[in-house]
């Protein structure tokens, strides 16, 4: 069975939804830009209702170690998620400066983009697959890639698939590639950046 990340969590009602319902990891967004974005000190609170048998992850994109020390000094975070366009070498930077597990998402496309798997497999820990967008990023938008180009994905690390993932088609990834996790966040919401507790609890219902 896939284990589920709930991404994006603001608000005390959907933490408790998605904890209870089953979700195994809780996103914290710390990048300003994002509609998902939280402050330290919501965070902060927030995390110390997460039980200690589900992983704390909070998503950074291209920060700054002083952005990262920042959150890490107030939320007790348990992995890190690195979301922009880090190279393998920074993500072997914050890995050994922090030493906490890291997790890189990787924008996908078409099969070019899974040449990148290799690189980062060696810095890691975990690996996110999501849907790369115009600019070369990803995440957040709602829209899926290809996930049959994942069915052939060669790495040893634990991987994520994200990206455009709701109730509806859920069951149909995990058939499709049966990946080790799930990571939604727009498709359990009821607008960008707004978590509907029931659609978190339909999402982890589906999955079973």
């Amino acid at each position: 069975m896939s284990l589920v990340k709930i991404c994006g969590v603001r608000d005390q009602e959907s933490l408790e939804v998605a904890v209870d319902a089953g979700a195994s990891f809780i996103g914290f967004v710390f990048f300003e830009p994002s509609p998902r974005y939280i402050d330290i000190e919501t965070a902060k609170h927030l995390a110390h209702l997460i039980p200690d048998t589900v992983e704390i992850v909070g998503l950074f994109v291209d920060a700054s170690d002083e952005q990262i020390r920042d959150v890490l000094s107030e939320v007790p975070l348990t992995m890190l998620q690195l979301h922009g366009l880090e190279s393998p070498e920074r993500v072997m930077d914050v890995k050994t400066k922090f030493n906490i597990p890291v997790m890189k998402a990787i924008p996908i496309a078409d099969e070019s983009d899974l040449e990148y798997v290799s690189s980062y497999s060696q810095v890691a820990d975990w690996l996110l697959f999501d849907t790369k967008m115009v600019d070369g990023t990803s995440g957040g938008h709602g829209v899926a890639f290809d996930w049959s180009l994942l069915s052939n994905v060669r790495t040893v690390l634990p991987w994520f698939l994200a990206g455009g993932l709701t109730p509806e088609n859920v069951n149909a990834a995990i058939k499709m590639v049966n990946p080790p996790a799930l990571d939604v966040s727009s498709g359990v919401e009821l607008e960008k950046g707004v978590k509907d507790p029931a659609l978190i609890k339909k999402f982890l219902q589906q999955v079973g």
